[in-house]
């Protein structure tokens, strides 16, 4: 079953197919016929290739979709710019390199600030966002290496988990009135020459 479909992620993006596939929604879309170099900002027109990416976006009424969008790589016509080619940028719309949307990447730390890392991932697997529970978990420590904060912490709570059982551990703290993560280390736990020794980093 093929539609077309008036909905788009963003303005400059054209959705050319709906498709229901077994167990997700696939929208495919393509991008527009011009784009901006992200070094120098210069506009160009000169297409060199395309490849598509493939990102999560949110559910529709409890069934994953996923974006599928032919994106372009591009000739930089500006001579002082050092880029020959470069990839066309989605704003708006997800990051360089991001396997999800902006809006879904955001439901993801929402939920993990809110219940956690397992609980989130059982909860999003329910409505149709597929996500593990460490994906959920480094969501939430990006969003607070890129907001700085200053400010002094008077109630927090500490929590620590096990990536692998009696060798590696983490610790997380967290800010209960601001409801943000103060700071996060991880540690390992081994023995040299017989003595219990631990590491942070």
């Amino acid at each position: 079953m093929k539609a077309l479909a008036t909905w788009s992620p963003a303005p400059y993006l054209n959705v050319t197919a709906v498709e229901r596939e077994e167990s997700r929604w696939l929208v495919t879309v393509c991008s527009r016929e011009r784009a901006c170099c992200p070094l120098c900002g210069v506009q160009s027109s000169s297409r060199h290739s395309v490849y598509p990416r493939t990102l999560g976006d949110l559910s529709a009424q409890g069934t994953p979709v996923t974006v599928r969008v032919r994106v372009g790589r591009w000739r930089c016509r500006n001579e002082r710019c050092d880029r020959r080619i470069f990839a066309e940028r989605l704003p708006k719309v997800a990051g360089p390199f991001a396997r999800q949307t902006n809006r879904l990447a955001g439901i993801i730390r929402l939920f993990g600030h809110s219940a956690g890392g397992r609980p989130s991932e059982r909860l999003m697997v329910r409505l149709g966002m597929r996500v593990s529970d460490t994906t959920i978990l480094r969501r939430v420590k990006q969003h607070a290496r890129t907001r700085p904060n200053r400010a002094v912490i008077r109630v927090a709570a500490v929590d620590e988990w096990a990536w692998r059982k009696g060798t590696k551990f983490g610790t997380i703290v967290v800010d209960l009135e601001r409801r943000r993560v103060g700071g996060s280390a991880g540690r390992s736990r081994g023995r040299e020459n017989g003595r219990l020794v631990q590491a942070t980093s």
